[in-house]
């Protein structure tokens, strides 16, 4: 036999008006997470925090902090490994081959260390050249500091050579994708490469915002001097 419903509405659950409360506060941090996102990306990113290392082109370092925020974007980016464990000495390159578990590499392991993921055997070949502290015996570079401000400078004399074909008048004149580009073959992450991340497609805005930061650290009249020889 056909029972008609009551009139009375439905009793609610119990967990309801908890539930919609905590949907309508996560609605809220994603919104307020966006909005950082668009204002101050640093925040949310800490691979883009500024250099160590004092002075130079802002073009230059701007660069260099958004290869970090795809290569790095973690708290201690000068002390991560590649996989994401961290070291807590930097008296030299780590030099600890961790396992790749995913990607074109699978099954081989990597010893990229530090702010920009450097091999080891890229390290030594550009601390010969560029370290501070190199000696006329490239086999000592093995042992010169990867102290941040070590990996700084090392990187940014490395991205001054003329082989990159001055990456500063690029930068200067808008054609930040293709400089990414030209690097991609160095670091895969940044978009063009075999291992691009969710990070590869938001790399010219992150430079555009990083950009503004490094242009309004300059000091008024200032140049863009090589940076000075770290202490």
């Amino acid at each position: 036999m056909f029972t008609p419903r009551s009139s009375r509405s439905e009793p609610v659950a119990p967990g309801a008006p908890m539930r919609w409360r905590v949907g309508a506060a996560v609605g809220v941090a994603a919104l307020m997470l966006l909005m950082l996102w668009w204002w101050r990306p640093v925040l949310l990113m800490p691979g883009t925090r500024a250099l160590v290392i004092q002075g130079g082109d802002p073009y230059l370092r701007a660069l260099m902090r958004t290869i970090s925020a795809s290569e790095s974007n973690v708290v201690r980016p000068y002390h991560v490994l590649y996989g994401g464990s961290y070291v807590w000495t930097l008296d030299k390159h780590p030099n600890r081959c961790e396992r790749i578990g995913r990607g074109p590499n699978k099954g081989n392991c990597s010893t990229a260390a530090g702010r920009y993921q450097l091999l080891a055997g890229t390290w030594v070949e550009l601390a010969a050249r560029h370290h501070p502290d190199r000696t006329s015996d490239p086999l000592d570079a093995m042992q010169l500091s990867f102290a941040p401000i070590y990996q700084d400078a090392v990187v940014y004399a490395w991205l001054s050579e003329p082989r990159w074909g001055n990456l500063s008048a690029q930068l200067r004149q808008g054609r930040v994708q293709p400089v990414l580009r030209r690097l991609s073959g160095t670091w895969t992450s940044l978009g063009y490469g075999i291992e691009s991340n969710s990070m590869s497609r938001e790399l010219p805005r992150v430079y555009q915002r990083v950009l503004e930061d490094e242009l309004a650290r300059m000091p008024k009249g200032g140049s863009s001097a090589p940076p000075a020889r770290p202490e």
